[in-house]
């Protein structure tokens, strides 16, 4: 068992905790900062004048690129340790399923305080992001390319090995580590009108809608998803109308393949996210991704494109013109160079 780091949690319960509501606060939010702010980086943001000029907004991007293991996932996941080892000191090891980023985040932050960690994932995970978890220290177990089986053998696994399941979005420590990056975001553009924020499971959107709104209610939050999600007719429903069981959507965007937003991020994305969610192809997705690359001189991942596809997409052009500062999450740079997407 790896020795464990002493972590110093000199931080105030403040109100409505969400392990007695069942619900994701403002404050728990600020407690995530407090924890995790020694140990993860204040990203940058980066802007384009061309940009600006080719969708005649203001867009700003906050470059979660550069966190601690290449994605925002990072801050979710040590939140999620910090909770667990501080509740459950006598816990031995943690094990989730994951695309790739939340693998990488939950085993480095693992890794940071002692805990064992196993992560699934299926056979066609990118090769880098399954070198990249074993780096970090973590056990890999592969399993069949289907969502339902990655679930499967993770609960197979946690019940075998007595190991608590850390989900990679559906899980409030997580959702609250997420929203983080929103109160970073505004306090370094505190003019922001809105935010695009890429989703799949919904931990980041949950996350971040508390978050911003807790900061600055009037400002609003849009999802991005891949074509096939059905995000947009659910929140006009206002209901679950998601075919069971969950699968994956076919795109080159694999962090946000899952096709169902989460149990527990489910109501506070309808509560606080906008209806109006940005639906992007793989066509798109590339576009945008060579523009990063090309013009911006970043390196991002298809899942940080959509946002980008969705600031340039023909439904931002004919959004309300009084949305001029737009921000954009680019939420991960994990992506295989010998396998780009255009290749």
């Amino acid at each position: 068992m790896r020795k464990r780091l002493v972590f110093d949690f000199r931080f105030d319960p403040l109100e409505k905790k969400m392990s007695n509501n069942n619900v994701i606060t403002f404050s728990d939010v600020l407690d995530a900062k407090e924890k995790i702010s020694p140990y993860v980086h204040e990203c940058p943001v980066v802007t384009s004048s061309t940009l600006d000029k080719m969708v005649g907004r203001k867009v700003f991007f906050k470059a979660e690129s550069f966190q601690k293991t290449g994605s925002f996932k990072a801050r979710g996941a040590l939140n999620a340790v910090l909770s667990l080892v501080s509740k459950s000191p006598e816990v031995h090891g943690v094990v989730t399923h994951s695309s790739g980023n939340h693998g990488q985040a939950l085993a480095w932050a693992s890794n940071m305080v002692g805990l064992d960690c196993t992560v699934v994932v299926t056979k066609n995970t990118p090769k880098s992001k399954c070198e990249a978890i074993k780096a970090y220290g973590a056990d890999l177990v592969f399993c069949e390319p289907t969502y339902a089986d990655r679930i499967k053998t993770c609960n197979k696994i946690s019940e075998e090995r007595s190991i608590p399941y850390i989900s990679s979005s559906d899980d409030y420590d997580i959702m609250a580590g997420q929203g983080t990056i929103a109160v970073e975001f505004l306090s370094q553009v505190p003019d922001l009108d809105a935010v695009i924020v890429p989703v799949s499971v919904g931990g980041m959107a949950a996350g971040i809608a508390t978050a911003a709104k807790g900061i600055k209610p009037a400002i609003k939050v849009f999802m991005v998803e891949v074509e096939g999600k059905m995000s947009e007719e659910c929140l006009r429903a206002g209901e679950r109308l998601w075919p069971n069981p969950p699968r994956f959507l076919d795109s080159i965007a694999d962090g946000i393949r899952v096709q169902q937003l989460g149990e527990l991020t489910w109501p506070i994305i309808l509560k606080l996210v906008e209806k109006e969610v940005f639906s992007v192809k793989d066509a798109d997705i590339v576009k945008a991704m060579k523009f990063v690359f090309e013009r911006m001189k970043l390196v991002i991942e298809p899942t940080s494109a959509a946002g980008v596809a969705a600031v340039m997409s023909q439904r931002m052009a004919s959004m309300d013109p009084g949305l001029k500062n737009v921000g954009v999450i680019l939420c991960g740079g994990n992506v295989d160079i010998n396998h780009l997407p255009w290749y």
